[in-house]
């Protein structure tokens, strides 16, 4: 994902229960988060940040990594593609989650661009970078929910299926209070009073859409060369909704 917290925001209940089903995961952002604050040195704003990744890492069951990019500075190139290909080659993923393509702010636009193409060059041979290339296939990949289910014109994106997260959703709060830091800064900026009530609301309104208490949507990237078969739904096929509840309506 682009930043810290994002993760929690979007895919944090999926991700522990890959925990509890068996799977190793790592959760990376590509910037530091080092402008998510209202002031203070943008290094010591990063420090604070990454520390409280690697803790909402902890608390979902894996490790923290950050890719070496900044905040407001994420966009598709060569030598972005490189850092970003790079820090998959260390961890040789089966399945990746990032941003959706369509998503209010251009660093998670951006960073969908990167993660789609690292994936790709990540088993190339002749693409350089420290770490050589996996060994294995291009991994399974899957775009989350954009933020509030919106792209930047405020028009629906809608999910391909969805994973139930109801049992594991006080550990996905826990996971986001860790970034104790963003409530001033989302209050301050984003308008955003309460962001644990935020986050819960958007994701009860996502349940909303396939007759769960608390949801998580997303949608696999198919296109040629990219794994097929829906891995995530296999891992986690006592928790999948494809369809959305009768009732459910828009959101």
């Amino acid at each position: 994902m682009a930043h810290p917290d994002d993760i929690e925001f979007l895919c944090a209940g999926t991700l522990r229960l890959l925990v509890e089903a068996g799977w190793e995961i790592r959760c990376v952002t590509l910037s530091g988060g080092d402008l998510g604050a209202p002031g203070g040195s943008r290094d010591a704003v990063r420090e604070v940040r990454r520390m409280e990744a690697a803790e909402a890492a902890r608390v979902l069951g894996g490790t923290y990594a950050w890719a070496g990019l900044d905040d407001l500075s994420i966009h598709y190139c060569p030598e972005q593609l490189g850092k970003v290909t790079e820090t998959l080659r260390r961890f040789a993923p089966d399945l990746v989650i990032t941003h959706s393509p369509d998503c209010y702010m251009v660093d998670h636009e951006e960073t969908a661009k990167l993660v789609r193409a690292a994936c790709f060059a990540s088993g190339i041979p002749l693409f350089p970078t420290a770490a050589g290339p996996t060994g294995k296939g291009v991994p399974a990949l899957y775009y989350a929910d954009a933020f509030e289910g919106r792209d930047k014109f405020g028009r629906p994106v809608a999910a391909d299926f969805w994973i139930d997260v109801t049992r594991v959703f006080p550990v996905r709060q826990e996971a986001l209070a860790a970034h104790a830091s963003q409530r001033e800064w989302l209050r301050s900026h984003h308008g955003v009073d309460d962001y644990l009530s935020v986050n819960e609301t958007f994701a009860r309104e996502t349940g909303r859409l396939c007759g769960a208490e608390y949801a998580e949507g997303f949608r696999q990237h198919l296109g040629h060369g990219y794994p097929r078969n829906n891995l995530l739904g296999e891992a986690l096929a006592p928790f999948v909704a494809r369809k959305a509840a009768p009732d459910a309506g828009g959101r």
